[in-house]
């Protein structure tokens, strides 16, 4: 397990999440200066954001050389992953100078900024789809990374959100958990189905506790609080982050490498 691309992806991704969440809610504010906790929500995408690109450098054998990982855009979906993900923190920077001037067009920023945050998405989960991973050489990154955005930020979103909005966020976060426990059940089924690398991926989820432990906490035990309160109860983000947590640590344990049939014979 790579805790540095855990903690990269997670972070980024709960940021990318928020400032969606906050495009999604742009109604909610007035015309003219937005209000203080719009800015501290900003500051709070920032600071995720800052960790998030820290924490990616420890994952680097020469971190001081990271500047020279954005020379292969036309080849390499890193450097890629590097330049929007730079971008977006620009934007998000400009964002928070323009909400807290009142600026005629902050708006247009934050939908930008959301946008840009989805190129992101897309961008970053075809770094994790290389060949050597049969299983995950298929847009499936792209889909776990979407998921892990849209349930951690809509439901950290509740913290900044006014009470005419929580029910909007509760129902996107209740659609993204059932999607989740969908796609987090099928795509198991699928990899089982395919050659033997995806079969050994298939087999090392469903074989995982980790995985099933997932399933009940954070999908079934969300799904059910929400069902139950109607709203997103204070402590359920916490428990929606270290389920995302775990489902991102087997991510980067259980998915096999096409590496491992070298020199076997089946």
């Amino acid at each position: 397990m790579e805790l540095s691309l855990v903690i990269f992806t997670v972070l980024s991704q709960i940021s990318i999440g928020l400032a969606v969440m906050l495009a999604v809610r742009q109604w909610a504010v007035s015309e003219g200066t937005a209000p203080s906790s719009f800015r501290f929500e900003w500051i709070v995408i920032g600071v995720a954001l800052a960790i998030a690109l820290a924490a990616s450098l420890f994952h680097l054998g020469h971190p001081f050389g990271s500047p020279r990982a954005v020379l292969h855009l036309g080849s390499s979906w890193l450097s890629r992953e590097i330049v929007v993900m730079q971008i977006f923190g620009i934007l998000v920077v400009v964002a928070l100078v323009a909400l807290w001037k009142g600026s005629a067009n902050s708006w247009t920023l934050v939908k930008i900024t959301a946008l840009v945050g989805l190129v992101g998405l897309a961008v970053s989960g075809m770094v994790y789809a290389p060949p050597s991973f049969p299983a995950l050489n298929n847009g499936v990154p792209i889909i776990f990374y979407g998921l892990t955005a849209f349930i951690l930020g809509s439901a950290f979103s509740s913290y900044f959100a006014g009470e005419d909005k929580q029910p909007l966020l509760t129902q996107i976060l209740t659609i993204s958990l059932i999607v989740g426990l969908v796609i987090n059940l099928i795509l198991p089924s699928i990899w089982l189905s395919g050659g033997r690398v995806m079969q050994m991926t298939g087999a090392a989820y469903f074989g995982s506790a980790l995985f099933w432990l997932r399933l009940v906490v954070e999908f079934g035990l969300g799904l059910a609080v929400l069902g139950v309160f109607r709203k997103i109860p204070i402590w359920l983000p916490v428990l929606l982050l270290a389920g995302e947590i775990v489902g991102r640590i087997m991510f980067f344990t259980h998915v096999v490498h096409s590496a491992v049939n070298i020199g076997n014979l089946y």
